[in-house]
């Protein structure tokens, strides 16, 4: 590369990153890619960082480095990978203020090269590993300048971050091999390393932005030690409060040593608060380290240090005002439970003291719900376990849990229905929204809340009681009121159901089951009271869906063969006149047939509406029962758009809620097939609406090409079939059953499901749910398409499932004009 070369490089570049004209950006792109891939080896572009004046243009050379050293295709030999990192670590060096991001690019290119080339040896009795001295090498920074050393801790702490990705090689025993050698030969000296420099930093006074970094970078690189999958089983993400940090046993001294302990407490309680969360990161995993690391007295040593170090936090929480800092405290309250057993945790020193803390910040935080909603995960699990451990502790060791865990339910309590005035208010986001956290958060309520459950049941009647008379008064005046109670009394259900959920996590009683039938006596009145509103059209969806989530933990609990002779009948008969599962599983369909009937337009109340009836009918005992039921009867004989307005033909726009057609038919399918037999005249009346859909679609097809050919509602009329039929196969798994399907289907139908096709496979929305329908129809289920020897009807199945697949490629092979964001779609 010659000196004009660089002047155009350098000019691209500015073009790049300073140009406001998007198609110059685009055209100088389009070069600078150009040049990253074909770079012409590493002369070109150390020539590049050595004389560039642009920024911009030494980080073209750095990216154009790292392409050129880590391509799976690399030509690249083992001493031209040791002069580039000798080069790398001498330019860092001569430039300590080097750009930030040039400066964080060539160090992680040396820690990617330091990787590649772990096993790489200069002899053949594999005594010299010339890439190994990257602790010696980052000495060198170290003992330099402060500049220097924030450099040098970095190379530390990117090359074991790197050491546990394995996306640039291309075997995954490979990258265990290297990892597992780091961590044996390097690893444990950089950590101390780390906590050395740390401890050489506390109680100074942080002067300037470079030794604020320093710090910053030490903390890093004691948590990426920490981090480090040690025996290359990293937890999933998603499952952080069950993570085990797998230490080596050589790592033992450091953890039975409390200074090292402290020493994070110290740095967190010292350093401000941008860099205070990163020692209590650290902590969070130091927690989590495994229990075969220590003896039983070592174990309780080390809990009790870090009890200790809890308490001091939060004796003197102003730093957890923090976010950051709340959230990983948070983290390891969680962490202590999940490592630690209860039995363990009431042995520490001041443990009545540190539980009472605890309990209050936790009341604190559920209090303050608008800026603690991720991390309120954490406290709950804390109190979850806590909670679901009380069996297991011996009587006399008190766990004061029967005197918190009442405190943190009423809190939560309290906070939710606070909080849906402040959201009428302020306009704020409603915590409902988000259905999947808050279901996460009542999953866990439901061990903390069955803990002195009479006071749980006690605080839900007495704010139940004067909501729903509220309420009742408000709908009476129309009052603007009634938002506020709807709100309140959807968190109130969902509550009910959550602690109704939570009876199979403890030794259960009678006196239990009649504290939930208080609960399930008001909820039953309250949905009375709402389902009278429907016909007139009101209603609060949230609430409907509140109702469903309440029934589907009631059932699960108490609708089985083993739970009729429950308590729960015993109130429910004494106030509504419900003494069996029979007269129960009556409202329940009322229910769902109101559903269908008023809320046909709102596809989450008739997704849970429907999950709720297949569920029923997917039960033995349930099932058998429901069959019996007149209004299941009368269901059975009439499920047709009339009677039922969400099975009418929809617009385009909401086609969404179609696809609960299947859930519904194949539920009803399943309480067919009970008491079906070899009835084909029962048969051909429950099929008789779906029989009447294909007529019409025939004839209407007879239309196509005219003026007054209906093609939009046919269409939409046709997908419904499909996603019903689908359901109906679905359900017919027995072999006598499947055959009068099929027998109906073929060969009156079929005919009508080709033509379909043919005019309409180019549309997903119509070939889908046919392609489905006729997937589900060669599902092998239960063996029923094992048919007689003398039996066509293998072949002739055979024959039609073709047909479709031939028509459908031939079509989708004819189509010439898509364009390839479409190509998936089809």
């Amino acid at each position: 590369m010659d000196d004009q070369e660089l002047a155009q490089l350098e000019s691209l570049c500015a073009q790049f990153y300073g140009s406001t004209d998007p198609d110059a950006r685009a055209e100088a792109e389009k070069a600078l890619v150009l040049f990253s891939e074909t770079a012409g080896g590493l002369a070109k572009c150390q020539y590049l960082l050595e004389r560039a004046q642009s920024s911009y243009a030494r980080l073209i050379a750095a990216n154009a480095l790292e392409k050129l050293v880590t391509k799976p295709t690399s030509q690249l030999t083992m001493a031209d990978r040791l002069e580039t990192r000798n080069y790398l670590l001498s330019y860092l060096f001569s430039r300590p203020k080097e750009t930030h991001y040039i400066t964080q690019g060539l160090i992680r290119l040396i820690a990617k090269i330091t990787k590649i080339s772990w096993f790489d040896t200069t002899k053949l009795e594999d005594s010299d590993y010339p890439f190994r001295n990257v602790l010696e090498e980052a000495s060198k920074f170290l003992q330099s300048s402060i500049d220097h050393g924030v450099i040098g801790v970095q190379i530390l702490a990117l090359s074991v971050e790197e050491m546990n990705k394995s996306q640039y090689l291309r075997s995954l025993t490979m990258h265990r091999k290297i990892a597992a050698s780091f961590r044996d030969q390097k690893l444990f000296d950089i950590f101390q390393l780390a906590c050395s420099l740390l401890k050489q930093g506390v109680g100074k006074q942080l002067e300037n932005e470079v030794q604020h970094s320093l710090m910053g970078h030490l903390l890093s690189l004691a948590c990426n030690c920490l981090s480090f999958d040690f025996i290359g089983t990293a937890a999933d993400e998603a499952a952080d409060d069950m993570a085990t940090v797998q230490v080596p046993t050589s790592w033992r001294s450091d953890f039975l040593d409390p200074a090292t302990l402290q020493l994070f407490f110290d740095l967190y309680a010292a350093l401000p608060a941008a860099l205070s969360s990163i020692a209590l990161r650290c902590l969070v995993q130091m927690t989590s380290v495994r229990r075969s690391l220590f003896n039983t007295q070592e174990r309780q040593t080390f809990l009790n240090n870090l009890a200790q170090g809890v308490k001091q936090i939060l004796e003197n929480p102003q730093a957890l005002a923090q976010s950051e800092n709340y959230h990983e405290f948070c983290r390891l309250l969680a962490r202590l439970k999940a490592n630690y057993q209860l039995g363990e945790l009431v042995k520490v020193d001041n443990y009545l003291a540190i539980v009472e803390l605890v309990a209050k910040f936790t009341v604190s935080s559920l209090q303050s719900w608008q800026f603690s909603a991720n991390s309120i995960h954490y406290l709950l699990s804390l109190w979850q376990r806590m909670v679901a451990s009380i069996p297991y502790v011996n009587a006399s060791e008190p766990h004061m849990l029967d005197t918190y865990a009442p405190e943190i339910t009423r809190a939560y309590l309290i906070s939710r229905l606070e909080s849906v005035g402040v959201v009428l208010r302020d306009g704020i986001e409603d915590p409902l929204d988000d259905m999947a956290l808050v279901g996460q958060q009542l999953d866990q309520m439901q061990t903390i809340g069955r803990c002195q459950y009479e006071k749980t049941v006690t605080l839900i009647v007495s704010y139940f009681d004067s909501t729903a008379r509220s309420y009742q008064e408000s709908m009476q005046q129309g009052s603007p009121d009634v938002r506020l109670q709807e709100g309140q009394l959807t968190w109130l259900v969902y509550f009910i159901g959550s602690v109704i959920g939570g009876r199979v996590s403890f030794t259960n009683g009678d006196d239990e089951d009649s504290l939930d039938g208080e609960l399930v006596y008001r909820v039953l009145q309250l949905m009375s009271l709402t389902d009278s509103r429907l016909p007139q059209g009101g209603g609060c969806e949230r609430l409907e869906l509140a109702m469903m989530s309440f029934f589907e933990h009631f059932r699960k609990i108490y609708i089985g063969d083993q739970i009729t002779k429950s308590k729960v009948y015993k109130i429910l008969a004494e106030r509504l006149g419900i003494n069996d599962e029979s007269v129960l599983l009556t409202i329940y369909i009322r229910k769902i047939i109101l559903n269908m009937k008023f809320w046909g337009r709102s596809e989450t109340v008739i997704n849970k509406t429907l999950q709720l009836f297949s569920d029923l009918s997917v039960g033995y005992s349930s099932a058998r029962k429901l069959v019996k039921l007149e209004s299941v009867q009368l269901l059975l004989n009439n499920h047709t758009p009339e009677h039922l307005p969400f099975l009418l033909s929809q617009s385009d726009s909401e086609q969404l809620g179609m696809r609960y057609r299947t859930t519904f038919y194949s539920a009803l399918s399943r309480l067919l097939m009970i008491e079906l037999g070899e009835d084909e005249d029962r048969f051909e009346r429950f099929m008789m609406p779906l029989a009447d859909t294909f007529e019409r679609v025939a004839s209407q097809l007879a239309a196509v090409g005219s003026p007054v050919f209906p093609e939009e509602e046919l269409k939409i009329t046709f997908i419904g079939l499909c996603r019903d039929l689908q359901g109906v196969a679905y359900a017919f798994v027995g072999k006598t059953s499947f055959m009068m399907f099929f027998d109906w289907l073929y060969p009156r139908h079929m005919e009508v499901l080709h033509r379909c096709l043919t005019l309409w496979c180019h549309l997903p929305s119509v070939s889908t749910p046919l392609l489905k329908l006729m997937a589900e129809i060669v599902q092998n289920k239960q063996q029923r398409l094992q048919f007689d020897v003398s039996s066509p009807n293998g072949i002739l199945l055979f024959r039609e499932v073709s047909k479709v697949v031939v028509t459908y490629g031939s079509q989708m092979l004819s189509l010439q004009d898509m364009l390839p964001s479409e190509v998936y779609s089809v």
